[in-house]
């Protein structure tokens, strides 16, 4: 157990150092390839899912609306890191009117919940603020971050199986922590990186970065976040509008006319067999 644990720790500290595009160190068990790898596993099975409760939208209306939306993120992302040009870019809508989520996966699996959008009554550049922060967690590699926190927490790194990937960094149970790092909450660091390369991202797709405003406001009025701050990882709705808000000029200076960017073409899931 113990050469096991040391030689965990030591393939993390020599195959995990990464730097995000806001210039913060990370550290990880899980490298972002094989995060990317293990997602992909964990988005299919999460469709399948969907797909078999009938759960995925096809009307024209909302696939037009989303994909429009976010292949316009998209493509500023791909401009911000080139090499995501060749990540499987495609959005699930879950129709779920009672849950207010989205979320972006390792190698762009997205999906969003038609809660969020018809409870908090979203406009389209409140709509890009939450796919633009979603985006930004897979472009900073939260994904590969969270997995880590999920291998360490099985059950202290036993025998779940060493593997050693293509970079040769031992694996415990990456599968699982795919499915499982879904489940857990980003730190409020990654969050709040999450904010400030998402407002970025929104601002030059052409949306209005005053709408990252207005959507914390209306999910502080919904209790998005829940609790005082203190007791949450995620930072306090009030205080992400509020920071947000300070960020507004700077983001015009990036695009001051609010130029619309060219739509990359997003795949939007409306049936399991897409999904490959």
């Amino acid at each position: 157990m113990k050469k096991l644990i040391s030689l965990t720790l030591i393939s993390a500290a020599i195959a995990g150092c990464a730097t995000t595009l806001t210039g913060r160190n990370q550290l990880m068990i899980v490298s972002p390839n094989s995060a990317i790898v293990e997602s992909e596993k964990a988005y299919a099975s999460t469709v399948g899912e969907l797909d078999s409760n009938k759960q995925l939208i096809t009307d024209k209306a909302w696939v037009n609306r989303i994909s429009n939306i976010t292949g316009r993120l998209v493509t500023e992302a791909i401009k911000l890191q080139p090499e995501t040009k060749d990540w499987k870019w495609s959005v699930a809508i879950i129709d779920d009117p009672n849950t207010l989520n989205a979320w972006c996966m390792a190698g762009g699996r997205m999906a969003i919940y038609t809660g969020i959008v018809t409870q908090l009554n979203l406009t389209d550049d409140e709509i890009a603020q939450i796919m633009g922060h979603e985006i930004s967690h897979a472009l900073a590699n939260h994904t590969a971050e969270r997995m880590s926190r999920a291998v360490l927490m099985n059950a202290g790194m036993t025998a779940a199986a060493a593997v050693t990937d293509s970079n040769g960094m031992i694996l415990s149970g990456t599968a699982m922590a795919a499915k499982v790092a879904l489940e857990l909450p980003n730190s409020r660091t990654a969050e709040s990186e999450a904010d400030r390369i998402g407002i970025e991202l929104a601002t030059r797709a052409g949306y209005q970065p005053d709408a990252a405003v207005t959507l914390w406001e209306k999910m502080g009025k919904a209790g998005g976040s829940g609790g005082p701050e203190f007791l949450s990882t995620h930072p306090a709705p009030s205080n992400r509008a509020k920071t947000l808000g300070k960020l507004g000029d700077d983001m015009l200076k990036l695009n001051p006319q609010l130029k619309k960017s060219a739509v990359f073409p997003v795949s939007i899931v409306t049936d399991a067999n897409q999904v490959n």
